[in-house]
């Protein structure tokens, strides 16, 4: 969102960045020790949202060896929106924890043009049973969201 020079609002003179950090967070580097909490790629805005549809656009099953490091499932997501749209994809918070996707942010292509390869990956940590999970790819330019149903039946 752009602002004319007429507009300078709270923040004064321009585009001046170097202001104060925020309270608490002046030592928080690449040396800080994070404990706790659902780990979120950095490349996602803080404060996103992955919260499923009522009714997802798509399910997915997967087979995975409870003993091995893991599988991975190719899925192809088709554009929906009427122009290039940014996207960030996550599972939503009540996802089995050993779900993962990839990549969790790009460029969707318009409707009609190509599809974008996810890979899902599910790394069960020797557990087995049936994992369950809401992959959410959000839109924000279009205040949309895909939303796909994923199952790995790990054994």
């Amino acid at each position: 969102m752009a602002f004319s020079d007429g507009m300078l609002g709270s923040q004064g003179g321009g585009g001046n960045r170097d202001g104060p950090q925020l309270p608490g967070m002046e030592n928080l580097g690449a040396d800080a020790i994070m404990m706790g909490g659902i780990t979120q790629a950095s490349e996602i805005p803080a404060g996103m949202e992955f919260i499923p549809s009522s009714v997802p656009d798509g399910e997915f099953t997967m087979q995975v060896a409870g003993s091995s490091s893991g599988g991975d499932l190719q899925i192809q997501v088709k554009p929906v929106c009427m122009t290039f749209e940014d996207f960030f994809a996550s599972f939503s918070p009540d996802s089995h924890p050993s779900l993962s996707v990839s990549p969790v942010t790009g460029r969707m292509d318009r409707r009609g043009g190509e599809v974008t390869p996810m890979t899902i990956h599910c790394d069960p940590k020797g557990q087995a049973g049936t994992f369950t999970g809401t992959l959410v790819i959000v839109l924000p330019e279009d205040n949309s969201k895909i939303c796909y149903k994923i199952t790995a039946n790990v054994f």
